[in-house]
């Protein structure tokens, strides 16, 4: 019995060591235009999680109430939804890196404005174009990491991506806190008053700006859509209405991997869009507090989304997926019912946790359903999702707060994570247990 139990251990520090050498490996072989484009990542994820914190406080300090300030955090999902496709099609006709250039350029720009703008319809049109420039690199960014790594690469560099956006990212939140706190300081005003949350917003908007300079040495991919169209010339009219049919779009399939996502995005929209206001509001926060408590959530979550390998080695994607969903729908009635802070923090960092793990999983399990040809359509549809989602949700969320009270948002947001499992398992819960 020793025998074997040495022998196992030893076999177990072995892989270890090779899982470990190997991810080494994956990283420094990198060639320079992943870096380049994780580095602009890190910047991005630095703004979203400073912009977050104070861009809805600012309006706030303006006097707007949460109904308006719903309307106004829809603004830039919608933007998204009417800029994503034509985006696309602008990246490929003159580049993808032209088009990351503008958005790292114009995104700051319109960002910054939004701290500048104070009347009720500017500043919801500055939103609105910031949300629709920011959309190039949601289009063009996975397309060029995905470019620039080969096959056994792109899990662990998506990882890193999503990783550096969300977690390290997430350090943000102690800056976004930081900032309007020192700024108070130096002014002898309140921290959550105008003034230092309008810097809050201009540093945000200074990361994107930064960071994404470096994006000058990209070096883009050449496209052989004309080798594919060279090679497909020959076969004459009628193949290539065979060929078309071939690849027709499966809309029923796209319908049923759509549907559940876009109730699962108004479920997380109606809460995430709102949730650093709610405790302001709801707990009476200051910056600084806020920014402490959102940051451990974020960079924790961070971390946690890179242990999701490890849940689908035990369990099937779909039930991991539909499991965590389901367990998130009493932590946003927690969250958003709780007589504390300190329960209502509780709450937060587990349903962060849980979302961030399923990130990775849930994307995969859709690429997963449709054919090689189809995936990019269909990332091109979830974006179109995301952004109906996170401006629907919003605005009913911030309805609900003035209509009703700030908790009833978070009971819009439990149910729509009840319907989005459900549906997913009617869908595709017979097909994966057979």
């Amino acid at each position: 019995m020793p025998l074997v139990s040495d022998t196992s251990e030893s076999s177990t520090k072995a892989k270890t060591s090779w899982s470990v050498r190997s991810t080494l490996k994956l990283f420094t072989s990198l060639p320079r235009n992943v870096w380049l484009l994780l580095l602009f990542t890190t910047g991005k994820g630095f703004q979203l999680s400073i912009a977050a914190l104070t861009l809805n406080y600012y309006v706030h300090s303006l006097g707007y109430q949460p109904d308006y300030i719903g309307v106004f955090s829809a603004m830039p999902a919608i933007g998204a939804f009417l800029g994503a496709i034509p985006i696309g099609m602008l990246a490929d006709r003159i580049g993808r890196k032209p088009v990351l250039l503008l958005t790292a350029f114009l995104s700051p720009l319109f960002l910054a404005l939004c701290g500048l703008v104070t009347s009720a319809p500017l500043l919801l049109a500055v939103n609105l174009i910031q949300g629709l420039v920011s959309t190039a690199y949601w289009v063009t960014n996975l397309p060029l990491l995905t470019e620039n790594t080969k096959e056994g690469q792109r899990v662990g560099v998506l990882a890193m991506n999503s990783f550096l956006l969300l977690g390290i990212g997430a350090l943000g939140n102690l800056l976004g806190g930081a900032i309007p706190e020192y700024v108070a300081s130096i002014m002898h005003v309140s921290a959550g008053s105008t003034m230092p949350l309008r810097w809050g917003v201009f540093v945000a908007a200074l990361f994107t700006f930064v960071f994404g300079l470096p994006l000058w040495l990209l070096k883009e991919t050449r496209h052989t859509r004309s080798i594919g169209e060279e090679s497909i010339a020959p076969l004459g009219a009628e193949a290539l209405v065979k060929l078309e049919e071939k690849e027709r779009w499966p809309v029923w399939l796209y319908l049923k991997l759509l549907l559940p996502d876009l109730v699962f995005t108004m479920g997380e929209g109606a809460v995430v869009a709102l949730i650093q206001l709610y405790f302001v509001l709801r707990f009476q926060l200051l910056p600084g507090t806020l920014g402490l408590i959102f940051t451990f959530s974020g960079l924790a979550g961070g971390v946690f989304s890179l242990t999701a390998p490890l849940f689908v080695k035990r369990w099937s994607k779909l039930r991991l997926v539909t499991s965590v969903q389901y367990l998130s729908a009493p932590l946003m009635l927690l969250i958003g019912f709780s007589p504390t802070l300190s329960l209502a923090i509780v709450g937060e960092y587990a349903r962060s946790f849980m979302r961030t793990l399923i990130e990775p999983v849930y994307a995969a399990f859709a690429m997963e359903q449709v054919s090689d040809k189809q995936r990019a359509t269909l990332a091109g549809f979830y974006s179109v999702t995301w952004s109906i989602g996170f401006s629907v949700g919003p605005t009913i969320a911030g309805w609900l707060q003035s209509s009703i009270n700030l908790s009833a948002s978070f009971a819009f947001g439990a149910f729509c994570l009840l319907l989005a499992p459900s549906l997913l398992l009617a869908f595709f819960g017979k097909r994966h247990q057979a």
